[in-house]
This record gives structure tokens, sequence and C-alpha cells, in this order.
């Protein structure tokens, strides 16, 4: 009798499990997401250290905000986002080989697992984490397009202390708005962001820049996102 309410209770928290999860994904579909986990858990990290609150976040449509900023993130992070289906298993594979051998860690993930994460989940990496982080993954490539899930990558990521999002980035770092930033500024953002907190693309170091420079190669050589419809 106890291990039939005992499953009896289980099955109920899967089926309320996946069917918030994909209800919750299912509206972020349309509705801008205003406000992430990251977004929360950095305002009480600057509350436990007795900093001011700062949180700037505008939330706008993919079509305000530059075309070379996609570019540059998929040129810095992802160069095959459009084309993979949430996982760059090759990337997965050489980072494993690489931590093997005791080299430093490369980054693996993709636009879209870290959308997931941004969007759904915390920060710091954990076996648990990562599980929840494939799942989403797997969830938001299967429901949203792949502008989707760049509009709110672009909205979404930290790009600075308290900044998140490519309109606040561009109002306090470069005083313009996000459909005016320019092909090196998008560059300079995207250099940043392997850790927003440490550089600053207003203000670039001499390994920023030299980022900067790479970025702005690559995104001469991958294909336009997103690609042009047919017959235009």
């Amino acid at each position: 009798m106890v291990k039939k309410k005992v499953l009896h209770i289980l099955r109920n928290l899967i089926i309320a499990f996946f069917g918030s999860t994909i209800l919750v994904t299912l509206i972020y579909r349309f509705v801008p997401v205003y406000v992430t986990p990251l977004m929360i858990i950095r305002c009480m990290e600057q509350m436990k250290d007795g900093e001011e609150i700062k949180l700037k976040h505008t939330w706008v449509p993919f079509e305000k905000i530059s075309k070379h900023l996609p570019m540059a993130v998929i040129a810095s992070e992802d160069n095959k986002f459009a084309t993979h289906n949430g996982f760059d298993f090759q990337a997965i594979q050489l980072a494993i080989e690489e931590s093997q051998e005791g080299k430093r860690n490369r980054g693996a993930s993709t636009i879209s697992q870290q959308t997931a994460k941004n969007v759904f989940l915390w920060p710091e990496s954990s076996w648990l984490r990562k599980g929840f982080e494939v799942y989403f993954t797997v969830l938001i490539e299967t429901l949203w397009s792949k502008q989707r899930i760049m509009e709110v990558y672009l909205n979404s990521i930290e790009m600075g202390k308290g900044i998140y999002g490519a309109e606040a980035t561009a109002r306090y770092k470069f005083h313009t708005t996000a459909k005016k930033l320019s092909r090196g500024q998008c560059a300079l953002i995207a250099a940043t962001l392997p850790n927003p907190i440490k550089f600053d693309s207003a203000n670039p170091s001499r390994y920023i820049l030299r980022r900067q420079a790479k970025i702005l190669r690559v995104m001469q050589l991958i294909p336009k996102f997103p690609p042009a419809k047919k017959g235009k």
C-alpha cells in the first residue's frame, strides 16, 4: 500500500514536471523573457556583498537588434548554431579529449545550451544542472525556431556587471541602441562573453581587441544569420 502511494506521488511529480516545463517553454516561444534566474541570483549576491543592486535589462524584438550582433556571437561562441540540433558533438568530444590530456578546459556549450541555462537554470556547473540543461535545450530546439532562440539569447545573456541583453549593453556601454550597434561594437561585445564581468566591451584590453579582430574575420566566413528568405 505504501509502495503504491509512493509510486503514485512520483508519477504525479513527473507528470507535473514535464507538463509545467513544456508549458513554460511554449509560453516563452511568444512572450518576452523579462527576468531570468541569473538576474535574481546576481541581485542576491549584490545584496549579500552590501552593494547597490544593479539590474539593467530591456527586452527588444529581434528586428530592433543590430544585424551584426547575431553574426558576432555565432562567430565567437557557436559557428554551427544555424545547422546543429542544439549540441555540437564534435566540440564536446574535443573538449573531453583535451580535458583528459590535462589541457585548459574548452567551452563546448552551444548558444542553444547557453539560452536554456540562462532562461531556466542556475549558473553554477554541476552534473545535475548539465542534465537539466540537456533537457531544456532539447525543448527549445523542438518548440522554438532558431531565430527565437537567438532573440532570447541576445536579450537575456549577461554582458556586464548588472547588465543583461543587447539593448542595455548598447545604452550603458556605447550610448546608443541595440539597433544602431556597429559591426565593431558587436564584435567587442561578443569578445567579452566568456567572462563579461572581467572584461569590459566599452574599455577593451589588448586581449579583447585581439579577440575582436578574430571575430570580425570569422564573421566574413560564416553564413548569414538569419538566412535570407528565398526570392530576396
